[in-house]
């Protein structure tokens, strides 16, 4: 679909890890979200995958997804926190090339108008490593909604305007220049 802006929607492949002790298929809210909303927007889901609260145990799945190169996003959930088992920030940054310090940053800037000063315990983070844009969300279903709907929905979509994170990404858009014979 062209957009009046001109450009065409660039559907992403993008895996979403659920970092938790307690649940499971059946009661995995917040993953289930991000799981079906991002496919409701047009992207592909890559994997979606459930793992306990363990540091290695988070790095290994996020490390196998940003080395397969047909995947462009990683969104997790969960273990952000600052009880002794979130160590989702600890897991996934070592594993960044680059940070967003403005993901982390808006994200509690927005969850302020929900959950007031409670905002300051998350560690949301974002960045990319190996050509893969990474985000780590909390755990609860409303902080992946405003995650999602508020930032990363227009965010990893490229007919959004000014900018986006689709146009960072060389060899998406080159694919799709091609495939338009552009």
């Amino acid at each position: 679909m062209t957009t009046p802006a001109g450009r065409e929607f660039i559907p992403l492949s993008m895996a979403v890890l659920t970092i938790s002790d307690t649940r499971n298929e059946e009661t995995d809210k917040s993953g289930g979200y991000l799981a079906t909303t991002l496919q409701e927007a047009g992207h592909s889901l890559a994997d979606k995958v459930i793992v306990k609260d363990d540091l290695y145990r988070i790095r290994a799945q996020v490390a196998q997804w940003i080395a397969d190169e047909d995947i462009q996003v990683v969104i997790t959930t969960g273990g952000t926190g600052f009880s002794q088992r979130d160590v989702t920030p600890e897991a996934v940054t070592p594993l960044l090339d680059k940070e967003i310090p403005g993901f982390g940053e808006l994200f509690r800037m927005l969850s302020f108008d929900q959950i007031g000063a409670s905002t300051i315990q998350s560690r949301a983070v974002g960045g990319l490593a190996n050509k893969t844009f990474v985000f780590a969300l909390p755990g609860s279903a409303n902080a992946c909604k405003t995650g999602w709907e508020l930032i990363l929905r227009d965010q990893l979509n490229y007919t959004h305007k000014p900018c986006n994170f689709v146009e960072l990404m060389p060899s998406i858009t080159q694919q799709w220049a091609e495939r338009l014979g552009k």
